[in-house]
């Protein structure tokens, strides 16, 4: 089979399978999107096991960033001063300036990973205003979004793995 048939057909079932497992039985565990989102990372970064250690810890680490933020945002009182516009502008400009300066070090050199936790983790800030509290964020449960964007970028990182390496084994000869 060719390669592009064989990853259409193993990225198509387990994108059946991840859309199913979202919306049924794991339902509320990850986000789909995000994980989606995990996936084509993978496969912009190389789609192979290197792929998978970087995505997983930058990813996780942009989401670390990005939680770190918001809670400075909710827990400094300087919203009332500045407007929260410019408050929510500077913090996320430093939390960026972290995620940037971070590739020094060597295993959070991939910014593009970084910056797709740290992308995710503000949406799902954003679209779901009732996860956009601090007790919600300093919480030990899947509304949190540095643990629920930390599972579902995991969760894209394995299926795009998986899905690579499905993909490889139908093209053997």
């Amino acid at each position: 089979m060719k390669s592009l048939n064989a990853l259409a057909l193993s990225i198509s079932v387990l994108g059946a399978l991840a859309t199913f497992l979202a919306l049924g039985p794991l339902g509320g565990t990850y986000l789909i999107w995000a994980a989606f989102v995990a996936w084509g990372a993978f496969f912009a970064l190389g789609a192979d096991k290197g792929a998978l250690q970087k995505l997983i810890v930058c990813g996780i680490f942009g989401a670390l960033v990005a939680w770190a933020v918001a809670v400075v945002i909710l827990s400094i009182p300087l919203a009332a001063t500045l407007g929260l516009p410019l408050w929510a502008a500077l913090a996320v400009g430093a939390g960026i300036v972290v995620v940037v300066l971070a590739a020094n070090i060597p295993s959070l050199a991939t910014i593009p990973a970084t910056v797709f936790g740290f992308a995710s983790s503000f949406a799902y800030l954003l679209q779901t205003p009732d996860v956009l509290k601090l007790d919600v964020l300093l919480s030990v449960t899947l509304k949190n979004s540095l643990i629920v964007v930390s599972v579902s970028l995991v969760v894209g990182a394995v299926f795009g793995l998986i899905s690579a390496q499905w993909a490889a084994a139908m093209t053997k000869k």
